[in-house]
């Protein structure tokens, strides 16, 4: 990815626009315990972790897909970001072997006392995306990222864990009952989702998935709404033949436009991408060639995609792509486990840095995330829950995008990724 500059780092991806400022307010549902600490509105972070946090982040991003889609089928996105967010802090209080596994899988290589610094400053960095979009077009840009933990009434958890999320990730304690009341919890938690992600994400947390036991809930909700920097016209979207992976086709909406994006072609693929108004976020799309979906989602590491992405050149072309609305709902937890984490959920865990004794695991990690493109834009949403419980212009080319594809949504700066996903029917 190559050495970042600190002054771009600081400029980077898409991320937070509302970090938790009613952490001080109270709500007729959940009282806010605001800690001692204020944010960190200006963290001193070297600009080499920035980057291996980046880095990391990514490498986890494409390493959780491989593990989805052995499970999901069909159409896929989620949020990586959104996810390594709420584990990032829940790694907070992991200690012993339980904070070097969340570490291997996650990615996470920075020490903590500088890793929850530079997620600070990347999430600042975020707070500025959008900034010199000037007059009506500023309309056409919407990112927001908030962070909120959820704790049991009268738990004791530790000053300096609490002070520690205030500072670096903007979100105060909000005191539930889920032992008296664990259903209540879950719709406040809920209500809150659905809120933050302009109402996009419903019913994050299914019923029965809270229960007496809990006594810590992580949440990240993520939102970003942007327009096309060159939109697709109304006029010239047409009904069209998508192929599917076993050769039958759907006919779903095409849009198409002839224009100068950054593109790509190898030995099976072809990729474009198409730049978000301001010219910081680009969705990537990566067209295998037919037959060989399943080997080119198959080869996709961060070593590849960074290779792909640097051959991209300014070139004329023909796209044509369909337009997509979909949701997509699962479980992390058992992945995770898969993955190399296995004692985060287990009676083994160690999360001694939240409550200082070993008396808290992970009971389950909820993911939910939707994504709708059209002619103007993107329109994606996202939120996560770790749920703790206690223990008992070249020549012309033309690219169509009429069979399965993989898509992304990263910063220019870092190559953070914070969206990823495949279509494999449109339609669906």
């Amino acid at each position: 990815m190559g050495q970042l500059k600190f002054s771009r780092l600081l400029n980077i991806f898409l991320i937070c626009a509302v970090l938790l400022t009613g952490c001080a307010q109270l709500s007729v549902n959940a009282q806010v315990v605001k800690s001692d600490v204020p944010r960190n509105a200006s963290p001193t972070v070297n600009p080499e972790d920035i980057e291996a946090l980046a880095t990391g982040n990514q490498a986890f991003a494409l390493d959780l897909y491989q593990a989805l889609v052995e499970k999901e089928d069909g159409n896929l996105f989620y949020s990586p970001y959104s996810i390594s967010a709420a584990l990032a802090m829940t790694y907070a209080g992991a200690r012993g072997e339980t904070e070097d596994e969340m570490a291997e899988v996650m990615h996470f290589t920075l020490p903590q006392d500088r890793f929850h610094p530079a997620f600070n400053a990347l999430d600042l960095g975020f707070t500025r995306l959008g900034e010199d979009i000037e007059g009506d077009e500023r309309k056409g840009f919407k990112l927001s990222i908030v962070n909120a933990i959820w704790g049991q009434k009268d738990y004791d958890f530790l000053p300096e864990y609490l002070d520690l999320l205030a500072k670096n990730y903007g979100a105060g304690l909000r005191v539930l009952d889920f032992a008296a009341d664990p259903e209540k919890a879950r719709q406040i938690i809920n209500d809150w989702v659905l809120d933050q992600t302009e109402e996009k994400i419903e019913d994050l947390l299914r019923e029965g998935i809270l229960d007496s036991a809990t006594r810590l809930v992580l949440t990240n909700a993520i939102y970003f709404n942007a327009k096309w920097h060159l939109p697709f016209s109304v006029s010239d979207t047409r009904d069209g033949a998508f192929y599917l992976l076993d050769g039958s086709q759907v006919t779903v909406p095409l849009m198409a436009q002839t224009a100068s994006f950054k593109y790509a072609e190898g030995d099976g693929y072809q990729v474009v991408e198409l730049p978000y108004i301001g010219d910081e976020l680009a969705m990537d799309i990566f067209l295998p060639s037919d037959g060989g979906f399943e080997s080119f989602e198959d080869s996709l590491t961060v070593g590849r995609l960074n290779e792909i992405l640097e051959t991209l050149e300014p070139t004329s072309v023909f796209l044509t792509m369909p337009k997509f609305e979909y949701e997509s709902d699962f479980s992390v937890g058992d992945v995770l486990v898969g993955m190399g984490m296995p004692s985060a959920f287990g009676d083994g865990a160690d999360f001694s840095g939240m409550d200082g004794i070993k008396n808290l695991v992970i009971g389950e990690v909820v993911h939910k995330a939707f994504v709708a493109v059209d002619e103007a834009g993107t329109e994606a949403a996202a939120a996560t829950a770790v749920i703790m419980v206690e223990s008992a212009m070249m020549d012309m080319v033309e690219m169509r995008v009429d069979s399965p594809f993989l898509f992304l949504i990263r910063d220019f700066q870092t190559d953070t990724i914070l969206f990823l996903g495949r279509v494999v029917n449109p339609e669906a």
